[in-house]
């Protein structure tokens, strides 16, 4: 580990110049990495979010970031070895929870007809500066480094231009952003934790680089020859080789297992220290609190949630779908109908307008109408489904999209897994004012709800804009945190259970009134936060 602390780290005051090569000879074989998971040892490909086993919490209980992701900026000649360096770090860091490769192939410039002409003629420069869109790279890469979505540009190397699609990513614990260019602009620079140059002999590069472009792009070895002695190897001497003195790390191209396993080690150790246990935290407040006991328990006023009137109707669909004997087809029945009530209840919540009509008798009349760009719903997979139905009877062409969170097998924490959100969301111009129904079964601690918020709020949702949907809410769980963290969230539910308990289950079945985003297993057991009176766990009932 000496190697990686000799190198020269941001703030050290050795002089730039000096940046070590971390290729020494001998050295003892360090400690193998864990396994790496099947998802990192294929292909890595860039500009996609890898996971392996799901993001855990990146904020605190005061629902704001705990840090932003670790960059690492990765330079060097072109057929260097850059990618295959941030791919085997990739596979050396092993169990991440996700990672991103972003390339600088992706942001080069649109051309004009003229600029195409000379890339076709292998006379445009692609290896200065100038033809990469190092604003946008930048702006992208601070959008993620700051726990935001972003939108990259998509550019083909065959057609020599930028396409109209863009590639949205979100949700990296770590970014390796590489290119040639990596570390040439300062403002790029900034946003690196670590800065690693790999170094290659010219021979080597250019025989990599005649080997990639006639397979992948297409290209001529004239015409890749060339454009290597009028354009690569200038811009490598005048550059790319001078970019390397910002270095923290210089590393061989090839034969690098060595700085590899040192690299890897230190960023395991940055992120184990930026790590924070949300739902253990969670967890041991709701345990002092109900070993307290509340001096009274909080009124539906004080806990700032809206719920339905306890009409007998309603007393009665919430009797049939606590009842354990009740049949499946009773079950979804009632929940179909309760999903529908709740939404039309939640859909009070929309601002509205006035809007002149004409009747078919022919008088005129004021009436109201959405006023709001765009409604869509988000679903917390999978036990806020069955809310779904009820979404799209009220709204017929509502676009719904999913987060995906379950419980992590040892520690408990929510895990975001999936995201897949509607266009109005990914795009941060419009995820402004966009409104947002939120749908999940139940808030038991809260820990799924607190992180499902924070994936809008990341992407730009409004918090005022989030319209919270679900079946039954602990009143003595999560519900007060989530509702002081996030006070503007409105919350629509149709009932409030008392109680909630801590238990360990074994062999689970699917009538335990346990909350689906709250529970936690190991080889016996399953660890699990019970609703009282509760409805058992909604999503099995409904679709097993």
């Amino acid at each position: 580990m000496s190697f990686l602390l000799d190198a020269k780290v941001p703030g050290s005051s050795q002089p730039p110049s000096q940046a070590p090569s971390l290729n020494p000879s001998p050295v003892p074989t360090p400690t193998p990495s864990p396994k790496p998971d099947f998802l990192l040892t294929t292909k890595a490909l860039t500009n996609t979010i890898l996971k392996s086993h799901g993001r855990p919490p990146w904020y605190g209980e005061d629902g704001l970031p705990i840090s932003p992701a670790f960059v690492i900026g990765i330079a060097g000649g072109s057929s260097s070895g850059k990618t295959h360096v941030a791919r085997q770090i990739v596979r050396s860091l092993g169990s991440i929870p996700t990672v991103v490769i972003l390339s600088q192939d992706s942001f080069y410039k649109k051309h004009s007809p003229e600029d195409l002409a000379l890339a076709f003629a292998s006379r445009y420069d692609f290896d200065h500066p100038n033809s990469i869109d190092m604003e946008l790279f930048a702006s992208c890469l601070s959008d993620l480094k700051n726990l935001q979505q972003t939108n990259i540009p998509i550019y083909s190397f065959t057609e020599h231009q930028r396409l109209k699609e863009t590639k949205y990513l979100y949700g990296a614990t770590i970014i390796l952003a590489e290119g040639i260019m990596a570390l040439h602009d300062p403002e790029m620079r900034k946003l690196y934790d670590l800065k690693i140059f790999v170094q290659a002999d010219s021979d080597l590069m250019l025989a990599r680089r005649i080997a990639r472009d006639t397979k992948e792009r297409g290209r001529s070895v004239d015409g890749i020859l060339e454009q290597y002695l009028r354009f690569v190897k200038p811009s490598y001497d005048n550059f790319v080789a001078p970019s390397a003195r910002h270095a923290d790390i210089i590393v061989p191209g090839n034969d690098n297992h060595v700085a590899i396993e040192l690299i890897s080690t230190h960023i395991r150790r940055q992120l184990e220290q930026r790590s924070r246990h949300f739902r253990r935290r969670m967890a041991a407040n709701l345990k002092r609190s109900l070993s307290r006991g509340p001096a009274r328990p909080l009124t539906v006023e004080e806990l700032g949630i809206t719920v339905m009137k306890q009409t007998p109707q309603l007393k009665g669909i919430y009797t049939v779908l606590r009842d354990k004997t009740s049949s499946r087809q009773d079950f979804i029945f009632f929940v179909d109908r309760l999903a529908t009530l709740l939404i039309e209840k939640a859909m009070e919540k929309l601002p509205y307008r006035d809007k002149k009509i004409t009747t078919p008798v022919g008088v005129e009349t004021t009436g109201k109408i959405i006023d709001a760009e765009s409604v869509c719903g988000v679903t917390i997979l999978r036990s806020g489904g069955p809310l779904e139905q009820g979404l799209q009877r009220v709204i017929n062409d509502v676009a719904i999209g999913s987060l995906l969170v379950q419980s992590d097998s040892k520690t408990g924490e929510p895990l975001l897994f999936q995201v897949v959100l509607p266009a109005c969301i990914r795009e941060r111009h419009r995820a402004a004012n966009a409104w947002v129904f939120l749908l999940d079964a139940q808030i038991g601690t809260g820990a799924a709800a607190f992180m499902a918020i924070r994936v809008l709020l990341d992407h730009g949702v409004q918090q005022d804009h989030i319209i919270f949907v679900t079946f039954l809410v602990a009143r003595s769980g999560g519900i007060e945190l989530l509702r002081r963290t996030f006070p503007d969230v409105a919350i629509v539910t149709g009932a409030v259970d008392d109680g909630l308990r801590e238990v360990w289950l074994e062999n689970v079945a699917r009538d335990t009134n346990f909350t689906e985003d709250d529970g936690f297993q190991n080889e016996d057991q399953h660890k699990a936060w019970v609703v009282e009176p509760g409805m058992g766990q909604i999503g099995d009932r409904y679709y097993l």
